[in-house]
């Protein structure tokens, strides 16, 4: 068996370097410029190594009973780990991933090509750009994990683009978004501000110590038209092997405070992580 060794390509965001894992045979880490963004077992796709991917992947696991197809567009691709792992649990699925790094689509193409038949289009542009031109009523869950480098685009936090969301998603649809955030959460809490205005319920998926702004870190904002299944969320990020927490109802609506949803006009990029809160190495 030939060892596999790191790729290391120049793509539209930076470096990118994808890093055999020596502890699973086809397993990679991608990072671009030092920040992980990535982690892919092609031999297991159903495994979720980073703590906010387990998020996300407890989210959709949430949204239709065991093995049920779905229609998902993904807004942000890295190395389609969510993709990979709908499509492995729930085979005929048909999704939609939205990648405006045109550099990091071909490596990824080329490292790790996704397999044939798994229903999943690829589509290279901007996030917003392709939601806004997405049929009404057409996704049953919408994943955003967009970074400009280490940040949310400003274009991806508004109310405006909550609303679009919302539009394309139908009426008992999930739309979960990766987030990064510190205290006292301004960022964050503009986020929940204008989900809460768009959709009917909202929860946040996040590590205590985050919570209580002990450090920068990762939250998970989940939004529906219908009631959120928060119990079965909770059970599920509670007894993981990375434990988070679910707020809603009264302690979501006193972590959101008086924040106001931004709009386009005045939308600015998630704040700049402090050093070394996502390097490795």
């Amino acid at each position: 068996m030939n060892e596999a060794i790191p790729v290391i390509r120049d793509v539209d965001q930076g470096t990118a370097r994808l890093l055999p894992d020596v502890d699973r045979e086809r397993a990679w880490l991608l990072t671009v410029d030092g920040a992980p963004q990535s982690y892919v077992d092609l031999d297991d796709p159903g495994h979720l190594e980073f703590e906010y991917a387990r998020r996300l992947g407890h989210v959709v696991d949430c949204a239709a009973a065991p093995g049920e197809p779905l229609d998902a567009v993904h807004l942000g691709g890295g190395a389609l780990t969510l993709p990979r792992y709908v499509a492995a649990l729930r085979p005929g699925s048909r999704q939609d991933v939205v990648e405006a790094d045109l550099g990091l689509l071909a490596l990824v193409s080329d490292v790790l090509p996704l397999p044939d038949g798994s229903g999943i289009t690829v589509h290279a542009m901007d996030a917003r750009a392709w939601l806004d031109a997405r049929p009404g009523g057409s996704a049953d869950v919408l994943i955003a994990d967009v970074f400009g480098g280490s940040r949310v685009p400003a274009h991806l936090t508004s109310v405006e683009y909550a609303r679009s969301a919302a539009r394309v998603l139908r009426s008992g649809g999930v739309y979960a978004a990766n987030l990064a955030d510190g205290a006292p959460f301004a960022f964050l809490r503009t986020q929940l501000a204008a989900f809460s205005q768009v959709f009917a319920d909202v929860a946040l998926i996040a590590e205590p110590a985050v919570l209580r702004g002990r450090r920068f870190g990762n939250a998970v904002l989940v939004a529906s038209h219908t009631e959120l299944d928060t119990a079965a969320l909770s059970r599920r990020t509670a007894s993981d092997a990375f434990p988070a927490r679910v707020e809603h109802g009264a302690s979501l609506a006193r972590l959101t405070g008086g924040a106001r949803p931004v709009t386009d006009a005045e939308a600015v990029a998630s704040p700049e992580p402090p050093d070394g809160a996502f390097s490795i190495g």
